[in-house]
């Protein structure tokens, strides 16, 4: 029998948090095996738009080496904000000029991360089917073609349903009572003048009767919409909606938008492609676990929560840098290592996961829009 392959550092998952981690601990002279189950970098569309926080998405790039890099994909007007209600009358604009939060696409910031990797720091078509702990910290990965390997150090940054989490918890994630069905609407200036007027250069909340569209301008003047609306868990999965027919999809969710403006309706009318369900899901606030050898979790992996604070890839971008400078700063030591990095882990993404949980509540409650505008105004209160 054949002896597994060895790797000091082995990174499940090639999504942000994962490249910031190898990129950082490459710029110390240490190396990282990422693996991903994608085929290709190219296999899958990689989201929408996303707002960099100074002090932690922008922070770890700067500690990537990436921040110009950053800077020259950011997508300018992209931080204007509206709120709308049903009618389509505006309850809150902002053009968000001078905003501390720019905008750039996921992919973009993907392609950057990439980009700064030694060529083969990435192993793609690499689906994890199974990990279990050996001795000494260190532990075995089995590939679903067979493959297996041993690392010292195991990361995973393999999103809401890691394989490596139930190394360390027995958490799950728990769905949030919204779904999301995600659209687009392509070339929408030519094609669907009044859906990108209503959408505006940046960020659209239209929002009453507890549902709503969120909707987002990218770089490519396309719409990226999601609609929400309160479902049961199996809602996407087999509820009364059929999305394998487009046509008959669209109908249904319209069904749910009777008496809204027609503008906000054609959002939905008018997308482009596939209606591609997404229900929404997270871990209990506060999510942690003991201090295991040989082994932790960054990003989604650790603390996946909606998306209604902007926190997620922020927090698995600064996770990743403050991971991979506690390493090199300990490198003889991984274990005060890890418990240095998990110590101001789990504070923060629990506060960052209670505001998401708060701002979800507000999206749908109710008084939505009203109840966002003055969340919003609240914000603007404590900056000044």
């Amino acid at each position: 029998m054949s002896t597994p392959h060895h790797h000091p550092i082995a990174v499940i998952g090639a999504g942000l948090g994962g490249l910031t981690l190898a990129r950082v601990l490459h710029l110390q002279g240490i190396d990282a095996a990422v693996f991903d189950l994608d085929a290709s970098p190219t296999a899958r569309a990689q989201g929408g738009m996303l707002d960099m926080h100074e002090e932690s998405g922008q922070a770890a790039l700067r500690a990537a080496g990436l921040y110009e890099e950053f800077r020259a994909n950011i997508h300018a007007g992209g931080e204007a904000l509206r709120i709308l209600d049903k009618d389509a009358d505006v309850r809150m604009e902002d053009d968000g000029e001078g905003g501390e939060r720019p905008e750039v696409s996921r992919g973009a910031l993907r392609d950057i991360l990439l980009g700064s990797l030694p060529e083969g720091a990435v192993r793609w078509g690499a689906k994890v089917t199974g990990v279990r702990a050996l001795d000494d910290g260190r532990h075995e990965v089995t590939l679903a073609g067979g493959e297996t390997f041993t690392t010292d150090l195991l990361i995973g940054a393999d999103g809401a349903w890691s394989k490596v989490r139930p190394l360390v918890s027995n958490a799950t994630p728990i769905y949030s009572g919204i779904s999301f069905v995600e659209v687009h609407l392509l070339d929408a200036d030519i094609r669907h003048p009044e859906s990108a007027a209503v959408v505006g250069r940046g960020m659209l909340f239209a929002l009453a009767e507890e549902k709503g569209f969120l909707a987002h301008r990218d770089p490519d003047d396309s719409l990226h919409v999601y609609i929400a609306l309160k479902t049961p868990a199996d809602w996407a999965t087999s509820g009364p909606i059929d999305f394998a027919d487009t046509e008959a999809a669209k109908e249904s969710l319209l069904a749910h938008f009777d008496g809204w403006d027609k503008r906000l309706r054609a959002l939905i009318a008018g997308a482009d492609g596939a209606l591609v369900p997404r229900p929404i899901h997270a871990l209990p606030i506060g999510h942690r676990w003991d201090r295991t050898p040989g082994v932790t979790l960054l990003g989604d992996a650790a603390h996946l929560m909606s998306p209604f604070a902007g926190e997620g890839a922020n927090l698995a971008l600064l996770d990743a840098a403050e991971l991979a400078t506690a390493i090199a700063t300990h490198p003889d030591d991984i274990e005060k290592a890890l418990t240095s990095y998990e110590e101001a882990l789990f504070p923060r993404a629990e506060a960052a996961a209670t505001g998401s949980a708060v701002n979800l509540d507000i999206c749908f409650s109710p008084d939505a829009p009203q109840s966002l505008v003055a969340q919003m105004n609240s914000y603007r209160t404590e900056s000044h």
